[in-house]
């Protein structure tokens, strides 16, 4: 998709479908107070019919004194309603609408100040258009190629410019996710997962560091090591560094969980649903994701990212429930479940990033526990965190962002809930009781003192029965968290 800046004038623009906004019970439509009835005579009724209701659209033809070969209005719902995501979210639809009409090219007219800052209704309108029309068709004979470009008709400067670059670059790396983590697993192992890191750091001059099965093993990581060796193919270990701040500046460290296929090993998954355990690397791509669009945005920070990556299979050297393993902190953990396979592998994911880094920040996405999707459905992430100050600023992000977040508690009642009497810890709670938290309180026993944060994305990673429809997010993987992280690195 091309996009271009035009100063607002709209009479006189050129396209294919000029597109403006409609608060509900409003009779204007935002950008084209000043439209001459005379000249479009069905605009005002069109205007009645949509009644601005949030994510209705009616295209009107028009006449041939007119500029554009047609008008499309597009409901905001009520003024009182209007979220970050408004705009994002209804530019989605126009998008989808333009690939339906087959159009080359359509326009968007920017809301006024007064309903929102410019900046923002650029960006959403970029993330929304761009997002909204990718598609997973790499499988597929026929493809539907047709992305129409883009005029977003604003007062033209500077930042409204940068503003725009910022959205594509942050599009694109949440499509770049998506595209990954929809991969099937026949296409996607371990090493398929460390030669895209490899081409990314390649074009946007990262380091990158593939640990693979023999040295995994002889560093100590016992917990990557134990999942993944019941699988031919092999696990690794990736990591890229993105140094672009001071050389004595700590870094923040991205840890992904990247199981490539999850049977749950000898305890092994219903058949039923088990085809999605393809998203089971959905925090991994993530991970890789953001430090792709890292690079791009040339931010002045320095970012770690780490992704631990198996394939969890049964098999004759599949490590087995009862089992104890040794891992890369030095603790040892009893399996009871091979199925609670994600929090061992970022458990040795993490203390290495804690030891090798000192960072000054460590957050981790997994999809790591279906109770999170019993205890917060498909629409939000639970995150769980040792520390107050750096949970506020993801919250923050989450705001402006919209990719939803909700705190659950760790105190040591969890903490015991994982002890283990044959070894430091097990890789299970009690019971279902508290399934999400004491998985984090598994990984909790990886960090020593490092401020961190858990992001347990099972119900948003990917669109399930329960999930909310958004444009932006066609069936398959979302990239939840590119755009969150992305806006808290931003604006550290």
């Amino acid at each position: 998709m091309k996009i271009r800046i035009e100063n607002p004038n709209n009479s006189k623009k050129k396209t294919a479908m000029l597109c403006g906004f409609v608060l509900e019970d409003s009779d204007k439509v935002l950008g084209l107070e000043n439209i001459d009835f005379k000249i479009i005579p069905s605009i005002k009724q069109s205007i009645n019919d949509i009644g601005g209701v949030f994510g209705k659209i009616l295209v009107i033809p028009t006449t041939d004194r007119t500029a554009s070969q047609r008008i499309l209005l597009a409901g905001l719902g009520k003024k009182e309603n209007f979220t970050n995501d408004t705009i994002r979210f209804v530019s989605g639809k126009i998008a989808q609408k333009a690939r339906e009409l087959k159009l080359k090219e359509f326009s968007i007219i920017v809301p006024p100040s007064s309903l929102i800052e410019p900046i923002s209704s650029v960006s959403q309108i970029v993330e929304g258009c761009k997002m909204s029309l990718y598609k997973f068709e790499k499988y597929k004979s026929k493809k539907e190629n047709n992305i129409p470009d883009l005029t977003i008709l604003v007062s033209k400067s500077e930042k409204i410019s940068k503003a725009i670059k910022i959205a594509e670059i942050v599009s694109d790396g949440a499509i770049y996710t998506k595209s990954i983590a929809n991969l099937p697993p026949n296409e996607c192992i371990p090493a398929t997962l460390a030669n895209f890191a490899r081409i990314i750091s390649k074009k946007n001059n990262m380091k990158c560091n593939i640990i693979s099965k023999n040295e995994l093993k002889k560093k100590g990581f016992g917990g990557i090591t134990a999942v993944g060796q019941g699988s031919k193919n092999e696990p690794k270990l990736i990591i890229l560094e993105y140094n672009h701040g001071s050389r004595n500046e700590k870094p923040i460290v991205l840890v992904g969980k990247a199981v490539t296929f999850d049977t749950g090993g000898i305890s092994l998954k219903p058949g039923e649903k088990m085809d999605e355990m393809k998203f089971d690397k959905c925090g991994g791509c993530t991970v890789i994701g953001i430090m792709k669009a890292v690079s791009e945005l040339k931010l002045p920070i320095n970012v770690v990212g780490i992704i631990p990556s198996v394939e969890n299979m049964p098999g004759g050297e599949s490590y087995r429930p009862g089992d104890i393993i040794k891992l890369y902190s030095g603790k040892t953990a009893e399996i009871q479940n091979t199925d609670a396979e994600g929090r061992i592998i970022l458990a040795d994911a993490l203390s290495y990033g804690e030891k090798h880094y000192s960072p000054k920040a460590i957050i981790d996405f997994a999809t790591l526990t279906g109770a999170c999707i019993i205890a917060l459905g498909t629409n939000i992430a639970g995150i769980v965190s040792n520390n107050d100050k750096l949970t506020q600023k993801i919250m923050e992000s989450s705001k402006r962002t919209t990719e939803e977040i909700w705190e659950l508690p760790l105190n040591g009642d969890y903490m015991d809930m994982v002890k283990s009497d044959v070894a430091d810890m097990k890789n299970v709670g009690i019971g279902r009781a508290a399934g999400t938290i004491t998985a984090a309180a598994f990984l909790r026993n990886a960090i020593e003192n490092t401020p961190w944060i858990h992001i347990d994305i099972a119900g948003v990673a990917w669109t399930q029965v329960a999930t909310k429809e958004k444009p932006y997010n066609p069936k398959g993987a979302t990239g939840f968290g590119v755009r969150l992280i992305l806006d808290y690195l931003q604006n550290i």
